[in-house]
């Protein structure tokens, strides 16, 4: 694992390089609970079917990173989208596809909407776009979860402060102030192809948070997967892995969706 210092945090990171060139980076960007760690061996499994370079890493806050300085507010989402021209630039990533996961789903449509020049895609798994009661009841359900049974000793594996992490999330999130969160008039300015993916099962949203991507951005293509909850990735790696190689393919080719 590597460190990078941006702004004053210290990040970890891991750096995987390309294999074949010509093709755009992967970064991932992770969930509202995840880390490097977290996301265990899905970029890596990305990485040898692509050959692109993939780059991760754990935000403020998250794995071994700097601890967050303030407690999180309303836009905490778009703060980390506007943060991440910076960490790019310091790695010498231009025109990355992104990959985020629930926030970090979230993360990549706002950083395409704001910085509609400097992104090649987005694929964004369980992103959320406005505050569904599904997702607030899943939160409340979690924190019960967290507070009885063994959450913390399992954030504990990947986290410096499992607490800190569960709390910034959870707290934020059930905050009044967050209610009328709401990201989907930012979506018509996304101009980069977008490959939403969400399961049927998932626990803490319904499918309009992905069907609304395609109302809002140019060019969308959705992937609604059975069997699958609130993480594509490890419920059904497989065919998420497929969904971003045909994805890769159609940017290559300008083919769209």
């Amino acid at each position: 694992m590597a460190f990078v210092t941006i702004d004053g945090a210290t990040l970890e990171y891991d750096d995987l390089p390309a294999r074949h060139g010509g093709r755009p980076s992967l970064v991932f960007l992770h969930e509202g609970l995840g880390s490097v760690a977290m996301w265990r061996d899905f970029p890596a499994r990305v990485a040898a079917a692509t050959g692109c370079r993939v780059f991760q890493w754990s935000r403020q806050g998250h794995g071994w990173s700097s601890p967050l300085p303030a407690p999180r507010t309303p836009r905490y989402l778009h703060e980390e989208a506007e943060r991440l021209p910076t960490l790019l630039a310091a790695l010498a990533i231009e025109q990355p596809l992104l990959i985020g996961h629930s926030d970090g789903g979230s993360i990549a449509l706002l950083h395409a909407a704001a910085f509609p020049e400097q992104v090649a895609g987005a694929v964004v798994l369980a992103p959320h776009e406005f505050v569904e009661d599904k997702a607030l009841d899943g939160i409340r359900r979690a924190g019960i979860s967290y507070a009885s049974g063994d959450w913390r000793q399992k954030l504990g594996r990947h986290h410096r402060d499992p607490d800190a992490v569960f709390h910034a999330w959870h707290d934020v999130w059930l905050a009044p102030a967050y209610r009328t969160w709401d990201i989907t008039a930012c979506l018509p300015s996304i101009r980069c192809p977008v490959l939403a993916i969400q399961g049927e099962d998932d626990e803490y949203a319904t499918m309009r948070q992905i069907e609304c991507i395609a109302d809002g951005a140019a060019e969308v293509e959705l992937l609604k997967l059975a069997n699958c909850g609130h993480s594509p990735h490890r419920d059904q790696p497989e065919a998420v892995c497929e969904a971003i190689v045909r994805f890769l393919a159609r940017l290559d080719t300008g083919e769209p969706g």
